[in-house]
């Protein structure tokens, strides 16, 4: 009887793109990237090289070993080195960093529950995003291509459940919708949810955000335009290029890291505050019916200090509201 061997199974990629998984998407099978230390690496490349041949010297075993092992995958081999060198030169990574238990990915979350939803975004968009109640709200920009929404807690087991992320894209628009499932109200929301939103700073156009939330925090933005209508009575606006519109008809604290654009605030009936670095050159606007600005260094009340005609601008508009903006340390 004449032996046959069946033949080498092979791989054709039949679709590509600049996408770091690309190689992935055309195996068309699901990849897992396991962790490993280097010295295990090490001691699987000393072992082939001293094995040799040494695999080919009975050829029954390691035809029934094969025949045992192809198709799935057991968790108990060592990974072959150059598989570990094509990754790594894929995506542009070490081996070290592809091998190192410090990695970031591998690193235990800060709460104990989390959602996590992510889109890809491959043009500027504009961002109209409605998020409802939450403990603390955090936006901000970062280099990658993918809109990250992200919610935590530490006590509601049931968030994947009970929360659900809806991510519509139409034509120049990311629409984003957090709905409460199984009769979660939104007090619950505020008391037990945080959420985190990442939006990749090369593909931002204006932003539209609504939510109701203990405290607001803006990180690392340069766009055309930011609105906030929220309902909160703390605002961290840091590193932010741009108008930025608040609508809030509550007392404020809104703190300023520095400030590079226009600062919009419209409120009905309500006095807040406005913390900006000490020497910031900016120009200070009253609009509406009933508003006005005062003014505070160190804790204390003083003249007016802005300039006029600067590109930097603290607009106050609506209906018998104040805002103070004071420099320093806040009062007693």
């Amino acid at each position: 009887m004449r032996n046959t061997s069946p033949a080498a199974p092979t791989i054709r990629f039949r679709r590509w793109s600049r996408k770091a998984y690309a190689a992935f998407a055309s195996i068309g099978r699901c990849v897992t990237i396991g962790c490993l230390r280097k010295s295990v690496a090490d001691s699987s490349l000393s072992k082939q090289k001293t094995a040799g041949t040494a695999g080919h010297a009975g050829c029954g075993e390691e035809s029934t070993w094969k025949g045992e092992t192809e198709g799935r995958e057991t968790d108990t081999g060592i990974p072959d080195i150059e598989n570990i060198k094509s990754i790594s030169s894929l995506f542009d990574i070490s081996i070290d960093e592809l091998l190192s238990n410090e990695n970031a990915s591998q690193k235990k979350s800060e709460h104990l529950f989390e959602s996590v939803t992510e889109y890809d975004i491959d043009e500027p968009k504009r961002y109209d995003m409605k998020f409802g109640g939450a403990k603390r709200f955090v936006l901000c920009g970062y280099k990658g291509e993918k809109i990250r929404i992200r919610l935590v807690s530490d006590t509601l087991s049931t968030l994947q459940n009970d929360f659900k992320i809806k991510i519509d894209d139409i034509r120049k628009r990311i629409y984003v919708d957090v709905k409460r499932m199984n009769g979660v109200t939104e007090a619950t929301a505020k008391e037990a949810v945080s959420i985190f939103v990442q939006i990749p700073s090369p593909y931002i156009g204006q932003i539209e955000c609504a939510v109701n939330t203990e405290t607001v925090e803006i990180h690392s933005l340069e766009c055309d335009s930011i609105e906030l209508d929220v309902k909160t009575s703390h605002v961290t606006l840091d590193d932010i290029s741009g108008t930025v519109e608040i609508n809030c008809n509550l007392d404020m604290e809104v703190l300023c890291s520095s400030l590079n654009g226009e600062v919009d605030i419209n409120q009905i009936s309500a006095t807040s505050r406005i913390h900006i670095p000490e020497n910031t050159v900016f120009t200070a606007v009253t609009k509406g019916i009933g508003t006005s600005i005062s003014y505070e260094k160190d804790g204390q009340q003083t003249d007016r200090f802005d300039t006029s005609d600067s590109e930097n601008i603290i607009e106050l508009n609506g209906i018998k509201s104040e805002l103070v903006i004071y420099t320093g340390k806040e009062r007693g």
